[in-house]
């Protein structure tokens, strides 16, 4: 049986719409408490953290609702990142960890994922055995009287979080003397990141820190950096700091208000991680098949090896555990230092970087000059269906024509979004003008083919 709920990053959709429903949240609250009841044999406790969403408060509600119904005792944290959910879980021994958010997508949408005990997000087989509780709701057993369970709200448990994030910066640097541009995305880090960086010695400028229930990722944060380098500019700021609506990935910005690229960050972060003898035993890279190729070249380059997964940080996470690798990342912006999170960390990721700048004593913009990126050119096609692709011979017929215009120096990658309607065209090569151009022509035939009524 295929996924029909699950995706790439849990469960996500337009909120109050199937299945992104207090309906289905419930009867999600009840599988996952009755999953983890079963395995381990008590009432489990559940952290349920959230971003600032305005549909947040009837999913959580909804969640904490199944959890109690289902006999399971539920801990609210209110808005916590998500990379601070899974620490939590972890740190507090719980039993599962939940968060609600769509991360990057607009406000209109909400998400649900779910993390295990040690606060890594559950493997696909565990998300199919729950999608099967929630399409059959017949199959998780009714609780009634004393095993029913409870709810609590308990705030300082982001206390906790921020205390792991100061932790995880060196002792050996300090943030004294820096000026850092924060935008919080009008997320789940706007109050908690610019805390992190003023505590630990920042002059902080915060942005996206004034969340209303709608504008969470509108026009600020990780995916509109463009706000957040002007303000780098015009306070003459050593750095600009962009999260997304959940925290758990980041966009970067120089002194001189340019975006680094997501690879070029990967690439500054494995280096200082090798040269501090932080990488690895194997000196192992993690990244995905959206990776370009000119990382790959220059980790080769310097000694360490590359190893490709799905699009996905949980997939990043999944091939670290099992090659016992300490670092990977995708050039969205999720980043995952392993000996300090389980999962994708913005503020973690700043100031790794920051400590990479402190280390080689060079301005970050000097750092991202050492990496020479292939040009890369992706597009995103609204579609009404996800057929596959060998099945629509127009498409077949356009990438075959695309890998001749390349002949040879580059590649060409068409991928499903796990949580949009999206096909994501993707052409990267040595010539700019001809990447340009195939990756112009294959989305055009994709939208024929797969976006037209």
């Amino acid at each position: 049986m295929g996924r029909k709920l699950f995706g790439t990053d849990g469960i996500r959709g337009k909120a109050n719409v199937y299945p992104m429903t207090g309906e289905v949240a419930f009867v999600l609250g009840r599988a996952v408490t009755s999953y983890f009841q079963r395995n381990f044999g008590k009432k489990p406790l559940i952290i349920i953290g959230k971003d600032t969403r305005l549909s947040c408060y009837m999913l959580e509600q909804a969640f904490s609702a199944g959890v109690c119904s289902q006999g399971g005792r539920a801990i609210l944290t209110g808005p916590l990142p998500t990379p601070g959910v899974a620490f939590v879980t972890q740190s507090m021994r719980a039993d599962a960890g939940v968060m609600i958010s769509a991360s990057h997508n607009s406000f209109e949408d909400n998400g649900i994922k779910i993390f295990d005990r040690t606060g890594h997000k559950l493997p696909d087989e565990i998300e199919m055995e729950l999608e099967k509780m929630i399409l059959d709701p017949t199959l998780i057993p009714v609780k009634t009287g004393a095993e029913l369970g409870s709810t609590k709200r308990l705030d300082e448990v982001i206390g906790r979080y921020i205390v792991q994030s100061k932790a995880a910066f060196s002792p050996n640097y300090t943030l004294e003397g820096m000026r850092i541009v924060v935008d919080g995305a009008n997320g789940a880090g706007y109050k908690l990141a610019p805390t992190v960086f003023e505590e630990l010695g920042a002059e902080v400028i915060s942005m996206g820190n004034a969340p209303n229930g709608t504008n969470i990722n509108a026009h600020c944060g990780a995916l509109h950096p463009e706000l957040c380098a002007e303000a780098v500019k015009k306070y003459r700021a050593d750095l600009g700091v962009c999260l997304d609506g959940d925290g758990d990935r980041l966009t970067i910005v120089d002194s001189n208000g340019e975006v680094i690229h997501g690879d070029k960050v990967i690439g500054i972060c494995a280096k200082f991680l090798k040269d501090t003898g932080e990488l690895g035993p194997k000196n192992e890279v993690v990244g995905t098949v959206m990776s370009n190729f000119g990382l790959e070249q220059f980790l080769t380059q310097h000694g360490m090896n590359f190893t490709r997964t799905q699009v996905g940080d949980r997939y990043i996470v999944e091939q670290m555990r099992k090659e016992g690798a300490l670092f990977g990342g995708e050039p969205s912006g999720h980043l995952v230092f392993k000996k300090y999170s389980t999962t994708g960390d913005g503020i973690l990721a700043a100031l790794k970087i920051i400590e990479s700048i402190r280390f080689y004593d060079k301005k970050l913009s000097d750092l991202a000059a050492e990496i020479e990126l292939f040009p890369q050119v992706m597009i995103n096609v609204i579609v009404l269906k996800k057929t596959a692709f060998e099945d629509v011979p127009e498409i077949q017929a356009s990438l075959k024509a695309g890998e001749k215009k390349l002949n040879g120096n580059g590649r060409i990658l068409l991928r499903y979004s796990g949580t949009e309607p999206l096909v994501r065209v993707m052409v990267e090569g040595k010539n700019e003008k001809i990447v340009q151009q195939v990756c112009e022509d294959i989305a055009v035939v994709v939208e024929k083919s797969l976006g037209k009524v």
